[in-house]
């Protein structure tokens, strides 16, 4: 997909692959973690990142569920002995994302996700800085992936519920409400 950063935290088959938050609905900061054994890679994202990221990885499985009778055995719903509504492990922030890739690997029937950082004030001046100094790459199986966008969706869906008028988020201290003029 990219060329390969000087520091790859790369997961094939990872234990856990996850979005999760931290802190409270507001002032939550979301999380994609991944697990291999003693491996573990928190990587900070926004929450648009983390549902565009669920709702695009949802639309690659649904598309090759058609694919030939459904070959690759994509499940129409999470498969329940994958759900997965743990807490996230230590979270220890490797960076934030700057740009996220989705990928499929048709050989081995997994959706590929890549996340980049965002460069730093230095890396966005210097235009030469062509080469990345990190990455995570997280393979998942497809009822892993169903199961990640699932969990995904309902963490994006359970922070601060939208005002019905103006469809921007309310505070649990009270919510200026201001209607567009239109």
């Amino acid at each position: 997909m990219t060329d390969v950063p000087a520091h790859l935290h790369e997961f094939d088959w990872p234990d856990r692959v996850v979005i999760g938050t931290v802190g409270q609905p507001g002032a939550r900061t979301f999380y994609l973690q991944a697990r291999a054994g003693a491996q573990l890679v928190s990587v900070a994202l926004e929450k648009q990142q983390s549902a565009l990221l669920a709702q695009k990885i949802d639309e690659i499985l649904d598309q090759l569920s058609t694919v030939e009778g459904n070959r690759f055995s994509v499940p129409a719903s999470t498969p329940v002995e994958l759900v997965d509504n743990d807490q996230l492990e230590a979270v220890q922030e490797q960076f934030r994302a700057g740009a996220i890739g989705i990928g499929w690997d048709p050989t081995t029937a997994q959706v590929i996700i890549e996340a980049h950082p965002l460069p730093d004030d230095d890396e966005a001046l210097d235009e030469g800085a062509a080469e990345e100094s990190e990455m995570l790459r997280v393979r998942m199986p497809v009822g892993t992936a169903r199961a990640f966008t699932q969990r995904t969706l309902e963490i994006v869906d359970a922070g601060r519920p939208l005002c019905t008028l103006c469809d921007y988020p309310m505070d649990p201290d009270g919510h200026i409400c201001v209607i567009p003029d239109y």
